[in-house]
């Protein structure tokens, strides 16, 4: 099971697009490659996954411990022939002075051989020393070879590779020149995501060229192939919250909602949830369901046509209404509220909860977040639960005059949530957060939301 780290000496390096184009490259090649990213994140793997033609899996030091995160990984890997790990900014980046949680120690803790994607627009022989610092900062760690990317030319590219092969001892793997058409457009979360960029698969493939073009695809594989095999998986212990009579409960999935973990929705599934796609946007009512599950994505981007689908919007505020059970995180809560505002707008959308919702130029919280369920958290308590549950959260938007009437099912540690103390609004069997969950790490919430389905309609 051949896997390797793509990383870079900090963000905005270029690793994303290399790591879209390998991706596609290589399963143009017949391999079926497995995708993993570090961190909490949606849109890169949204393009990874779809540049693979296989999900891809979040490793994340804030919500899985070691042993979670080396089982889910190993589990993955098991049915691919390559595995690539995309980092999140640098290499050695983190908060903890000893770097823990940092890509080089997920790197280590996957005995993955790290390939450095280095930026090199505006650089020449300053790559030697940087290169050198990093093999000497951590001589453990296995810093397999370099990619030089965002290269002016190719009197750039040889005086680049000739310093590195003089100075170093690392293999030049690669040289992909600078081509500003091969960006992805970004807005205010990043990337904009696959399942609503125009083009997509064109862009996929025109990065898949350059990669071909101009990365040594044969070298990688092998140094892939180096990896030491992972270890198996421990079978998860089936959850007494999961049983009971199977239900179907409908997805939000179109171009303003995508943002899911496949492992959750993995686990929806295997807690016996039969899982109904439908599309806020194009469809004119709420599928008949047992429940309703409205991801993050990008409301306020889509905001003129989710109001024009009124039948939509009122199907769903009916729904709440009447006791339907939903769970909302993040767009989800904005299309539940009475209005977005944004760049002077304003856009009804479902009136569930009684509060506006406006767009702000500056992140209002973007990374993890912590926080304690109140007495009023609606669902079923999860066996040996923590004290406190690790999130994330990443918007723009802020509820505006939250409705003060309204309970709520945390209390804030960190992070923003509603008002900066409280987040997951209960009302009824509605919870809405800006907060996003994972099913990993003692935080079963999928089947702690199917328990409470369940419970809802005394099944």
């Amino acid at each position: 099971m051949a896997h390797l780290y793509l990383a870079a000496p900090q963000k905005s390096s270029g690793k994303t697009t290399l790591s879209i184009g390998i991706c596609r490259a290589l399963r143009d090649r017949g391999l079926s490659v497995q995708p993993f990213k570090k961190g909490p994140d949606y849109i890169d793997p949204l393009w990874l996954s779809q540049a693979a033609g296989r999900a891809c899996y979040n490793l994340d030091f804030h919500t899985m411990d070691r042993a979670a995160i080396t089982a889910a990984f190993a589990r993955e890997l098991g049915a691919a022939d390559l595995g690539l790990i995309e980092g999140n900014v640098g290499l050695f980046d983190s908060t903890d002075l000893a770097g823990a949680n940092s890509n080089a120690e997920l790197a280590r803790l996957l005995h993955a051989p790290v390939v450095l994607v280095v930026n090199c627009q505006g650089m020449a022989r300053g790559i030697a020393p940087l290169l050198l610092g990093y093999r000497a900062f951590d001589p453990t760690l296995n810093l397999a070879g370099v990619i030089l990317n965002k290269v002016g030319g190719a009197r750039h590219a040889a005086n680049l590779i000739a310093v590195v092969e003089h100075y170093t001892d690392l293999p030049v793997l690669g040289v992909l020149h600078r081509d500003e058409g091969i960006g992805i457009v970004e807005r205010h979360l990043g990337l904009v995501p696959s399942n609503e960029a125009e083009g997509a698969e064109d862009w996929i493939e025109a990065i898949r060229r350059r990669v071909v073009e101009q990365i040594d695809l044969e070298r990688l594989i092998a140094i892939a192939g180096t990896a030491p095999r992972p270890d198996a998986p421990v079978a998860p212990s089936p959850s007494a919250l999961t049983t009971g009579t199977p239900l179907r409960i409908g997805i939000a999935r179109d171009a303003a909602f995508g943002f899911y973990y496949p492992d959750d929705l993995r686990a929806l599934a295997a807690g016996g949830a039969e899982l109904v796609p439908f599309s806020p946007l194009a469809d004119a009512e709420p599928p008949p369901v047992d429940a309703l599950f409205l991801g993050g994505g990008f409301p306020e981007s889509h905001m003129r046509a989710l109001e024009s689908n009124r039948s939509m919007r009122q199907g769903i505020a009916a729904f709440i209404a009447e006791g339907g059970p939903v769970y909302a995180e993040c767009g989800g809560l904005m299309y539940l509220c009475t209005g977005i505002r944004w760049k002077g707008e304003r856009r009804a959308m479902v009136g569930a909860l009684r509060a506006e919702v406006e767009m702000r130029p500056q992140p209002q919280w973007r990374g993890y977040v912590r926080l304690r369920e109140t007495d009023a958290f609606p669902w079923p308590r999860a066996p040996h639960a923590g004290p406190e549950i690790s999130a994330h959260e990443f918007h723009h938007s802020a509820v505006v005059q939250p409705d003060p009437s309204w309970t709520y099912g945390y209390q804030v540690l960190r992070g923003m949530g509603i008002d900066g103390a409280h987040d997951g609004i209960v009302q009824g069997n509605l919870l809405a957060c800006y907060s996003h969950l994972r099913a990993v790490g003692g935080n079963p919430w999928t089947d702690r939301f199917l328990a409470h389905v369940r419970r809802c309609f005394g099944a």
